[in-house]
């Protein structure tokens, strides 16, 4: 259900609206943004930075001793989701490491 829409007379030029009207008249059309324009997922909303926080915070905690089942019960994660983790900020810190030297 569209509950929002723009009327093309006020808010496309007169050359672009008669062009448009080749191709359609009367129904409504849906025009996306481009790619660029678009927003990752989480990005709005915060959940990408608040689960790259956990999961570093996850990383840190292994790192000090930490088991994958302690972390696991830590964070309502399986173990494999903890592994994951570890093993994709692992390789993300030695990136890091290899790209400032």
């Amino acid at each position: 259900m569209i509950v929002n829409y723009k009327n093309g007379k006020d808010v496309l030029p007169p050359r672009l609206l008669k062009e448009l009207q080749s191709y359609i008249q009367g129904e409504l059309l849906y025009i996306p943004k481009p790619e660029c324009a678009k927003a990752s997922w989480g990005e709005l909303s915060g959940t990408r930075t608040s689960m790259a926080k956990r999961n570093e915070n996850i990383y840190k905690l292994y790192d000090n001793g930490h088991s994958v089942s302690d972390l696991a019960q830590m964070f309502f994660l399986s173990d494999e989701s903890i592994r994951k983790i570890v093993c994709k900020v692992r390789s993300s810190h030695r990136e890091a490491a290899t790209v400032s030297e």
